[in-house]
C-alpha cells in the first residue's frame, strides 16, 4: 500500500504545498526509483525483491501520476520545480542523499537531481532529452496516441484484452519489448493510470523545449539503453555519452523502452553495480 506525504516546496509561483504517494521497503544505503510519463511507481515491482535485499528502495509516483495528486494550480511540470519538488519529499522522508535510479521521463529527472548534487549516485534508463526535434515529435505523438487508446476503451474491455499475450500487446507493445511477461493485472493497472494521469499534458507541454545539454560530474552515472526501445530510439544513448562523458553507457539486449519488465535482473544489476560504485 502506498503512503501519502504532504511538504511544503517553494515552486516558482512561490511557496506550495504539495503530496506524494510513496513505497518503501527494504534496508541499505537509499534509492529512489522514478518512473516515466503516464505510469507509476509500479513499472518498478519486477526488480523490487532484487534491489530491496540490498538497499532501503523508495518508489515514488511523481506529481500528477499514478497516486500523487497533481501539482497545485499554476505550477508548471518543468524541472525547475519538479526537481525541487523531488529534493523536499526526500527531506520529508528521510532521505539523505540517495541513490536514483530514472526510467524515460524519470531518468531525466534523475540526470538534474545528479547535476544539482541532491544524490549519489544516478542511473537513467532510456532518459529523456537527448532527442532531436523529429525524434521529440515523433516520441510525443506516440505517448499521445497511447494516451487517446487508453481513454477510448471502457475498463471491460481492458481487463479483457489484458487476459491474453496478444491483448497485452496490443496494449503495451510500444514500452515493452516482451509485453507477454506482464501480468493482466499489472497491464489494466498501468493502462488506468495512463488514463488518469492528471499532469500528463502538462509534462508533455514543458517537455517540448526540453533538451539535456549539462554534463553530471562527481558522482557514478550509468545510461541504459533498451536495444528494442521504440520509443526513444537507442542512439540517443550515444548523445548522453557525449553529453556526460564520465557516464558509463550500457546496452540492454532484447529490452524495451521500460526494460525493468523485459529483463529485471540485469535492470537490478545495472542499478546496485551503479550505486556500488
Amino acid at each position: 500500500m502506498a503512503t501519502m506525504v504532504s511538504f511544503g516546496v517553494d515552486s516558482s509561483r512561490g511557496p506550495r504545498t504539495v503530496s506524494v504517494a510513496y513505497e518503501r521497503s527494504g534496508c541499505g544505503e537509499p534509492l529512489l526509483l522514478l518512473h516515466g510519463i503516464g505510469h507509476h511507481r509500479q513499472a518498478w515491482d519486477p526488480v523490487l525483491s532484487a534491489l530491496t535485499a540490498e538497499r532501503d528502495v523508495v518508489a515514488v509516483d511523481l506529481p500528477g501520476f499514478g497516486a500523487s495528486p497533481g501539482l497545485p494550480d499554476g505550477v508548471p511540470y518543468d524541472l525547475a520545480n519538479v526537481v525541487p519538488v523531488l529534493g523536499a519529499f526526500c527531506k520529508s522522508v528521510g532521505l539523505d542523499r540517495p541513490h536514483v535510479a530514472g526510467n524515460s521521463l524519470g531518468g531525466l529527472l534523475a540526470l538534474e537531481l545528479g547535476r544539482k548534487k541532491l544524490v549519489r549516485s544516478v542511473t537513467a534508463l532510456s532518459p529523456a532529452g537527448f532527442w532531436t526535434k523529429s525524434e521529440r515529435r515523433y516520441a510525443f505523438a506516440t505517448l499521445r496516441a497511447m494516451r487517446r487508446g487508453a481513454l477510448s476503451m471502457p475498463i471491460p474491455v481492458i481487463e479483457r484484452l489484458s487476459r491474453s499475450a496478444a491483448g497485452r500487446a496490443a496494449l503495451t507493445s510500444t514500452i515493452y519489448a516482451r509485453p507477454g511477461r506482464r501480468s493482466s493485472g499489472a497491464v489494466v493497472a498501468e493502462t488506468i493510470a495512463l488514463r488518469e494521469a492528471t499532469g500528463f499534458h502538462q509534462t508533455l507541454d514543458v517537455g517540448r523545449s526540453v533538451t539535456f545539454t549539462d554534463d553530471v560530474p562527481g558522482l557514478p552515472v550509468t545510461v541504459a539503453w533498451g536495444s528494442r526501445d521504440r520509443l526513444l530510439l537507442r542512439r540517443q544513448g550515444i548523445r548522453a555519452k557525449h553529453t556526460i562523458p564520465g557516464a558509463r553507457l550500457i546496452r540492454l539486449p532484447g529490452c524495451g523502452h521500460v526494460p525493468m519488465n523485459d529483463d529485471p535482473a540485469l535492470v537490478a544489476r545495472v542499478v546496485l553495480d551503479t550505486s556500488r560504485r
